[in-house]
């Protein structure tokens, strides 16, 4: 089973590394390891994260590996106040992306689900069939 740790990515420009951090690790079939996008928002109900979790499936001849992205919209209300107004998602490979969304935010969360499926330990979670712990 792999380890839990953060995970370096790049923004949408190739150029700006970003790091999401482990938040939790997963610990057991169904329970998620989580990361999160510390360097957007400034509290954790603004920030993009990322869970991925694994199981048997029902016969237990395999293994299933689930993940999922969030990534949230957010403007300032008058009061200086951040409110989430839409949210990208990604769910086992199926992605949202709602209309109201700028296409800078879009292109944040696209590139967020390509570099954290491409990374090593995103790859090595799924040829084990264990979320990191």
């Amino acid at each position: 089973m792999p380890a839990m740790a953060s995970i370096s990515i790049f923004k949408a420009d190739g150029t700006t590394s970003q790091t999401l951090t482990a938040v939790t690790a997963a610990s057991g079939d169904g329970s998620a390891a989580r990361w999160r996008l510390e360097s957007v928002g400034a509290t954790p109900a603004v920030m993009p994260t990322v869970e991925m979790s694994s199981r048997w499936n029902g016969p237990k001849t395999a293994r299933r590996v689930n993940i999922s992205v969030v990534y949230p919209y957010a403007v300032v209300d008058t009061s200086g106040v951040s409110r989430v107004v839409e949210r990208c998602v990604y769910k086992d490979g199926s992605s949202l992306v709602p209309l109201g969304v700028p296409q800078a935010v879009a292109d944040e969360f696209v590139t967020v689900v390509r570099l954290f499926i491409n990374s090593s330990l995103c790859q090595q979670s799924m040829k084990s069939g264990y979320a990191p712990n």
